[in-house]
């Protein structure tokens, strides 16, 4: 299974472990550090390579919550923050997740290995409920019109 990874500047350390655990990864980038680049397009990048032949992104920032936003707007991508191997876990049994997000901030080398780990050797369990919501989410299709604290998103 391909793996995808996608960063920032803050998620550039890990990204490079990363890549020594799993040296046939493909780096999406920041192929650099660079303290005032942003995440938008590496992640996108990821995850897109990820939907399109069928491996996995894991897009790395300071908390992972950009991040995981970003790739979920690649149609196909399902981005979960995962924080723990037993989210992770859940993410792709549960969830069917295909880009794993990781707050670098708050993980160790090892922590995120071990997450990362358990996502990619994780199979969806195909439970039909599981399945019926993740229909239910596509179906969907990111509709752009919703109520935030500040007011209507599409400014009516």
């Amino acid at each position: 299974m391909r793996i995808f990874l996608g960063c920032d500047h803050a998620g550039y350390e890990l990204k490079e472990h990363l890549r020594t655990v799993w040296p046939d990864a493909v780096d999406c980038g920041a192929t650099a550090y660079d303290p005032d680049d942003d995440y938008p397009a590496y992640c996108i990048d990821a995850a897109t390579r990820a939907v399109a032949q069928g491996g996995y992104a894991v897009v790395i920032g300071g908390s992972g919550n950009g991040e995981q936003i970003a790739a979920n707007k690649v149609p196909g991508a399902r981005a979960a923050l995962c924080w723990s191997p037993e989210i992770a876990r859940l993410a792709r049994e549960h969830n069917d997740a295909n880009v794993c997000s990781l707050g670098a901030r708050f993980l160790s080398h090892d922590e995120a290995t071990g997450i990362v780990r358990v996502f990619v050797e994780t199979a969806f369990s195909g439970d039909e409920r599981h399945a019926r919501r993740i229909a239910q989410i596509a179906a969907y299709g990111g509709a752009t019109r919703r109520a935030s604290p500040a007011g209507p998103a599409d400014g009516a």
